[in-house]
């Protein structure tokens, strides 16, 4: 697929450097058509980095803090008690208690999937690491570590960290670069750097690319990433996509393919945060170039394709979170290419978490903010 970019820049089409791409002038992301059509209802206050958030039922929503805390908003009031038995979690700058997802047979067998920054493996230091328990009560129980992704390292950032799980029952998570891209992505025998597929129960899949090749973490699907943090399912094709944050420049949104390598650091178009080049590569053969870019980055978090009835206007479009700019971003689609994108609640805040409850109402957890509902302007 060919790529797409958020700026008009019509050289960084024929593949000219990095440096060149983002010293071209900031193209503002234009305010979506329906933005007057909705606004933004207070639900729930309390959760102070709302990083993952998943509906049990029509009234109970469960919510990460990254501070270490699982917390449970029902009937749109925050419980006041935090629920126990959550993993010990290295919360420091990026890292905490992350996303959480239901399994798809969740109703039968109640698993409840979490991914955080742990202590887990032999090495000092610490990583991404996938765990599932069963909620009863207000406590997690059955708790199963089932990924450790190694080796640890000391720093305290890119953790990826997000999951979904695809139609087969694939579980899908990622694992940014942990701050090491010289290191990790390009290196199959790392976790760092990739998106992984396990089974549910944490077992390897067979078919998984790198199931045989020798040296390579069998768990690995794709590879060469920087810090994947949106993932979401296609409603009608079923493929995973995700979203990654760039350096400075160069957040993408990729379809992920398996075995497919997405280039970082190898080819970027973004630059190192003190101006000086990365590469002068943004393409090569062999590595996939991905299906948008923006430049300048928006620090994309959080990610939902919307099939609702409640949002006419944006059915069949994928909205993200802009951490950096503070409201929301509509990418539009025409199948699976990305068309253009527009802005929508401007000043919002950092967007950080989003959910679809089962009604198809949209729910947004923002940093420092809450939880929010979006509604029809009244």
């Amino acid at each position: 697929m060919k790529k797409s970019l958020c700026t008009s820049v019509v050289l960084s089409l024929l593949g000219l450097g990095s440096m060149f791409v983002s010293a071209q002038p900031e193209q503002p992301i234009p305010v979506a058509k329906s933005a007057d059509k909705y606004e933004l209802e207070l639900v729930a206050k309390g959760v102070q980095i709302p990083w993952g958030m998943v509906w049990l039922n029509e009234q109970d929503l469960l919510v990460t803090d990254r501070a270490g805390e699982l917390r449970l908003i029902r009937n749109g009031k925050l419980v006041e008690q935090p629920i126990s038995g959550v993993p010990k979690v290295h919360a420091e700058r990026q890292g905490g208690l992350l996303d959480i997802e239901l399994d798809p047979n969740f109703k039968d067998n109640g698993w409840i999937y979490l991914s955080y920054s742990g202590y887990e493996g032999d090495e000092e230091g610490y990583n991404t690491s996938i765990m599932r328990a069963r909620l009863k009560g207000m406590a997690l129980i059955d708790q199963q570590l089932l990924f450790d992704g190694g080796p640890n390292t000391k720093t305290t950032y890119h953790y990826g960290s997000r999951i979904e799980f695809d139609k087969d029952g694939y579980l899908y998570f990622s694992i940014g670069d942990r701050g090491n891209r010289d290191v990790h992505p390009q290196n199959l025998a790392h976790d760092a750097g990739k998106i992984h597929r396990i089974n549910a129960d944490g077992s390897i899949p067979t078919s998984n690319p790198f199931y045989n090749k020798k040296d390579a973490r069998q768990s690995i699907y794709s590879y060469g990433h920087r810090n994947p943090q949106g993932m979401a399912m296609h409603p009608e094709t079923g493929a995973i996509w995700t979203h990654e944050h760039g350096p400075r420049g160069g957040d993408e949104v990729n379809i992920i393919k398996p075995g497919a390598n997405y280039g970082w650091p190898e080819i970027t178009y973004g630059i190192n945060y003190n101006g000086s080049t990365i590469t002068d590569e943004t393409s090569r053969e062999g590595m996939q170039q991905p299906d948008w870019i923006w430049v300048p980055s928006i620090a994309p978090s959080g990610m939902q394709f919307v099939s609702s009835d409640k949002y006419p206007q944006w059915q069949g479009s994928i909205v993200i979170g802009s951490m950096k700019f503070a409201h929301l971003v509509l990418l539009e689609l025409d199948g699976s290419e990305i068309t253009g994108h527009s802005k929508l609640f401007e000043g919002a805040g950092r967007v950080r978490s989003i959910s679809t409850h089962p009604n198809g109402d949209l729910y947004l957890g923002i940093d420092g903010m809450g939880i929010f509902k979006i509604v029809p302007k009244s």
